[in-house]
Formats: structure tokens, sequence, C-alpha cells
């Protein structure tokens, strides 16, 4: 495929301390950017040069001429299967809460009414515009969180969906530690103040008791194989999470209406999304040991593994990753 040079068109506007600025018919609102980025992986000027160069349909070549697990990460077109099936209608709004590089805004601006997103990276939330800048009905936030938590405030918004892009422990980095279990907890309730009577909030999270784990994977941001298993450390920013530990978590937020999807082979690249109401047969599990990110350990056969664990129906124990939908009590 040839190579489609595309200019940014990039327009600012300033007015008593507001910087807004337009690339294509995105606005990307700097007002209260802090300055600082954090979470960047390193690869953020590459993939600034790729969304800027290319047209979407040309990032799995890309990807594939590259073989660089950050291209994979941020663009590959097999993360939006996480989000793509949610009933999010032309008549929603949706919050993208850590938006990144704007692996899922472009789907969730597709089937809703419009799209807020909150970045805290300023390098992040300029790939995320290039890469939409095409897309009308989005709204870029590249705010310190805090800030952009009482801005929702003052105006009063809520929201049909609110998305944590990065995960429930991604997410909840931005949120003041406030002691072991007590951030998420904390984190959740404030995002309910934004969420419409009948609204929905979606995030991921990686199972500490994932089969994988206990067959050789290290957990995401850990130091070492079968920390998570063994129970993180206080303090630590790496966080994955059981099944009671989430319902613990949400319930405390008042978000005691749940429901449990389980994306595989896990939360990063989900190829298949099963539900309590659809789990996996016998047999269907067999794309296991894909791991881009680093090496891994094949402790055991995972997917005859898998298939003792359906016969016992233990699969919602042991998947690898959740999609939690919450719903605030009575809702």
């Amino acid at each position: 495929m040839m190579q489609v040079k595309r200019q940014v068109k990039s327009s600012v506007e300033r007015d008593a301390g507001v910087m807004v600025r337009y690339v294509g018919k995105v606005l990307l609102d700097d007002t209260f950017y802090p300055g600082w980025d954090l979470g960047m992986d390193g690869a953020e000027d590459e993939i600034l040069e790729v969304v800027s160069s290319y047209p979407e349909e040309a990032y799995a070549r890309v990807i594939g001429e590259r073989k660089k697990w950050e291209l994979l990460y941020h663009l590959s077109h097999v993360r939006q299967n996480l989000v793509e099936w949610l009933p999010i209608t032309k008549e929603q709004g949706v919050l993208e809460i850590g938006a990144g590089c704007g692996v899922f805004t472009g789907v969730l601006a597709e089937k809703a009414k419009s799209v807020r997103c909150i970045e805290t990276s300023g390098k992040r939330s300029l790939i995320n515009a290039t890469r939409h800048q095409k897309r009308e009905k989005i709204e870029i936030w590249n705010w310190e969180f805090q800030k952009a938590v009482e801005k929702l405030g003052e105006l009063n918004e809520q929201y049909d969906w609110i998305v944590l892009t990065e995960g429930l422990a991604g997410a909840s980095a931005c949120w003041e530690d406030m002691g072991e279990g007590t951030r998420y907890t904390a984190f959740l309730r404030q995002l309910g103040r934004f969420l419409k009577k009948d609204g929905r909030l979606v995030f991921a999270a990686d199972n500490r008791l994932g089969l994988k784990y206990f067959a050789g994977c290290a957990p995401e941001g850990g130091t070492r194989y079968f920390e998570g298993i063994e129970g993180w450390t206080k303090g630590q920013d790496a966080r994955s999470f059981s099944r009671p530990e989430l319902e613990k978590i949400c319930r405390a937020a008042g978000l005691e209406d749940m429901e449990f999807y389980y994306p595989y082979p896990d939360r990063v690249l989900p190829m298949s999304v099963y539900s309590d109401a659809y789990l996996p047969k016998a047999g269907e599990l067999r794309d296991n040991r894909k791991n881009f990110d680093r090496e891994r350990y094949i402790l055991f056969d995972e997917a005859r593994a898998f298939d003792r664990i359906l016969e016992d129906g233990l699969f919602p124990v042991f998947a690898n990753a959740f999609l939690v939908i919450a719903r605030q009590a009575g809702q």
C-alpha cells in the first residue's frame, strides 16, 4: 500500500487563560495541561509519525513491518474488540477516562452521540486528535485529572457511559493514593457522580488469579513471576484483582449492579469476549501462548487446563481478565 502523507491542520484559540486547539475536526483543550506526562513508554514520537503519515487501514501493515510492542499496543484494531460490542447508541454521550493514544476513541465516537476524553499526556492527546482528525463529536481534555473532575462538577455534566480505557488500575493511578484498597473505591465513587440515572461505567482489569499467571506469564507492570498470585506489595502501581476483590470495590463505591465479562485471551488483545450467559466450551480456548511484551515460561498446557476448569464451572475464577459493566444501586 502506498504511504499517504496527511497534513495535520491545527488552529489555536486563547481567551482568558483558555487554550483550545483544533486538530482537524477534533477539539483539543490544553487549558489545564499539567506540563508533564505520566505513563509514557518512549514510543510516542514514532506513533505520532505513524498516525500522521498513514491511514488507519494501514496500521496493521506498519505494525507487522516494524514489529514493536508499543505500536501493537497503541494501534492494533484487535484492541477495539473490547468495547466495539457495547450497546452504545447515537443518542448517548460517552466520557472516556485515560484515553491515551485513542485506540478506543474512534469506535466510541462511531457509536455515540459524542465522546469527551480526559488524558493527562500531551503527546498522547495529540496522537489521539491526529489519529481521528476527520471525525466529529470528539473533544479531548488534556488536563490534570483533578481539574477535570472539578470542571465536570461545575458543569453538572452526566454521561450515559463512562469508559476507563486503561482499566481500573491504570486509570485510577491519576487519583490520590488513599491507602490499600481505598483508592479504587474512591476513584469509582467520584466517577459515579457523573453517571446519568441509568448510566453505566465500564472498566477492564487483569485477573490476579488468571490461569496464564500460574502457567508462566509475568503480570503487567510487575517485577517478577507469580507476583499477583502471591499478593501485590502495598504501594505498588501495578495491580490485578480477583473477581471478589472487584465486587467488593464496586459495592463500596455504590456500583452494586455489576455484569462480568471475560476477554480472551486477555484484555489487551481480546479475540473473544465471553459472559456468564455464554461461557466458552471445551476446546475453544486454544490461543494461549501469545505474549508480545515480554518473555514467559510455559509450565503446562493451558488449553488442557482450561478444559478441566470449564468442566468444573470455574472459568469465572481463572479467566485471564475481566470486563465489568457497573451501575449505581437501584438503576
